[in-house]
């Protein structure tokens, strides 16, 4: 598809806001300037700007971009895939239990669990990923 009606410049996908970015938002917003005004200035979309507008203000129309930062390093932080050794800790327990004090293979443990309905099948991680977790020395 053709954008060549677009009268922003090429953007790189993926590319975030820096500081430097923010502080042109915050003096260019400053002296009245529109979004897409600011949008040109930064080669980016409108909605951006108006996303980062929304997440840096703290009175009523006062834009900061240190809080702007702020709040994107923080939401950065907690962004990604999270681990299932760490949303299955309950599971991995188990496992280390048995494995540990009656002496069960891992496979054991997944088919003993499984078989009697200790934990539910998104609960339990595969045998491979509990080999994975002794090999990396999580376990």
């Amino acid at each position: 598809m053709d954008h060549s009606y677009s009268n922003t410049k090429p953007h790189q996908k993926g590319k975030h806001l820096t500081l430097n970015d923010r502080t042109t938002i915050q003096e260019l917003h400053s002296k009245g300037y529109s979004n897409r005004a600011i949008a040109r200035e930064l080669n980016c979309s409108p909605s951006t700007v108006g996303y980062e507008l929304k997440r840096g203000t703290v009175s009523v129309y006062r834009y900061k971009a240190v809080e702007g930062q702020s709040t994107y390093e923080l939401h950065r932080s907690e962004c990604g895939r999270k681990s299932l050794f760490l949303r299955r800790h309950k599971f991995i327990d188990y496992v280390s239990h048995c494995f540990h004090n009656r002496g069960w293979s891992l496979d054991a443990c997944v088919g003993y669990a499984l078989a009697k309905g200790i934990f539910q099948k998104d609960q339990v991680v595969s045998t491979k990923t509990l080999y994975n977790y002794v090999d990396l020395g999580l376990m």
